[in-house]
């Protein structure tokens, strides 16, 4: 990192920027549904040293929500800190690596400015803190201060559209919404981070609905979004103990944290644990999963009964309670689960949990998912034949021969005469089976 933050005082700030609005002629491209209208902000021109970092981007909440869970820091260690250089400081090495990273469809936009300059002004409020835009000045912080200890004068000041002075938390909150809803924008920012840009939207007493409309998505993935947010909480706090830490899920976990509410649904209780702590460990373990996680979704689904039952057997667990248990407790316990429906996988949990057994459960698990699964996709080619056969023969019913062109009449005699052979080969074939199976049986 060249570029070093010493914070402008806030009153120096404000007074600089309030006199250049003042004196400008240039304005920026407005802002939609703000106070029930449109706003179109004047630009104004600044030294890249004025504007803040402003701590509240949801852009960067899972780095800082990690940063201060592996640290060790305040829950408020960056919300309080915006007006310190130490923790600008900190910002500014986040936003860096946002503005460095690449992705398949995206040019790192510290390439684009280093190679454009800036082409737009960013969005700051009357006291400097950046409400759009936080990347890009991080970046072209960067671009001005090169290797060599020579500076890049493109970058010595930046462009800045200003807001109103008594524009509110909750209006900056909206304003963020309203841009990330902007398909151009809305791949900037990670799941995680997403999802909290929809839950401060809810934490604000708009229904679902209401959020999805204001960032043009269905009401059924603003609710999605918000269940994965829960079910990724619940990974880090309950199962490895790391909360806060959503550099863990940020990356390739969003499908999978998405995947659970569906796939647990309407399942008892005790088979909802059961079946997120599948998906848990095979998350966590995903390293020594063959292919790819999603893949494994009806081991967690459908098929958790089937892989907990392969499970416990191939771990034992049964006789380990039996050991543990005598006779009038072992009862005990079949009373419980006929009277509330409500199986125990409390055995297979701990064993997938507890650090002593954990290496032996989880391979254990990956091979009793992929058992699962192998015998379903034997069950569905088993039926394969007979489905083929139905769908045939309602094609078949369906035909009117009599609508039928009489130039097409040829064609089909010598369609059903080889349909004809067919059948009697296949139903040959099946007698052969049948009285094979009838033999075996004796």
């Amino acid at each position: 990192m060249k570029y070093e933050i010493n914070i402008v005082p806030r009153s120096e700030r404000e007074t600089l920027i309030a006199q250049r609005v003042d004196n400008s002629d240039k304005t920026g491209t407005p802002i939609y549904e703000f106070r029930g209208g449109e706003y179109t902000p004047k630009v104004i021109s600044v030294g890249i040293n004025l504007p803040v970092y402003r701590m509240g981007n949801c852009r960067v909440f899972s780095a800082q929500q990690s940063a201060i869970a592996k640290q060790g820091l305040e829950k408020d260690h960056f919300s309080k800190g915006q007006e310190k250089s130490s923790v600008q400081t900190e910002q500014h090495t986040l936003l860096v690596k946002l503005a460095e990273r690449k992705t398949t469809n995206v040019t790192p936009i510290i390439e684009v400015l280093s190679r454009d300059g800036q082409r737009e002004p960013i969005l700051i409020t009357s006291t400097g803190v950046v409400v759009n835009g936080n990347r890009r000045l991080a970046a072209m912080r960067e671009l001005y201060r090169r290797d060599d200890g020579s500076v890049d004068n493109r970058f010595s000041h930046v462009e800045c559209a200003v807001l109103p002075p008594d524009t509110t938390a909750d209006e900056i909150d909206d304003i963020e919404a309203d841009l990330q809803a902007r398909p151009e924008t809305k791949l900037e920012y990670d799941w995680v981070g997403d999802a909290q840009l929809v839950r401060r939207q809810i934490n604000k007493g708009r229904t679902p609905k209401e959020v999805g409309d204001r960032l043009r998505r269905s009401e059924a993935d603003i609710k999605n979004v918000l269940q994965s947010l829960e079910e990724a909480d619940l990974y880090l706090n309950e199962w490895i103990g790391k909360p806060g830490q959503y550099d863990l899920v940020s990356g390739d976990g969003e499908q999978i944290f998405g995947d659970i509410p569906k796939k647990i649904a309407r399942k008892e209780s005790g088979l909802q644990n059961a079946s997120r702590v599948i998906a848990w460990s095979l998350y966590e373990n995903r390293d020594q999963v063959p292919g790819r996680v999603y893949s494994y979704n009806a081991a967690f689904g459908n098929l958790a009964p089937q892989v907990l039952d392969i499970l416990n057997d191939q771990l034992d667990l049964d006789d380990a309670t039996g050991d543990d248990l005598d006779s009038e407790d072992d009862d005990f316990l079949i009373d419980i689960e006929e009277d509330n429906g409500v199986n125990d996988y409390s055995l297979i949990i701990d064993a997938l949990k507890n650090e002593e057994s954990k290496e032996e459960a989880v391979v254990a698990l990956i091979d009793a998912c992929q058992t699962a699964l192998e015998r379903e996709k034997g069950k569905k080619s088993e039926k394969a034949a007979l489905k083929a056969l139905s769908q045939v023969n309602a094609k078949l019913t369906g035909i009117d021969v009599l609508s039928a062109g009489e130039h097409t009449l040829p064609g089909m005699k010598k369609q059903i005469e080889s349909i004809q052979a067919l059948l009697i080969k296949m139903n040959e074939a099946v007698d052969k089976r049948m009285v094979g199976t009838e033999n075996d049986s004796m």
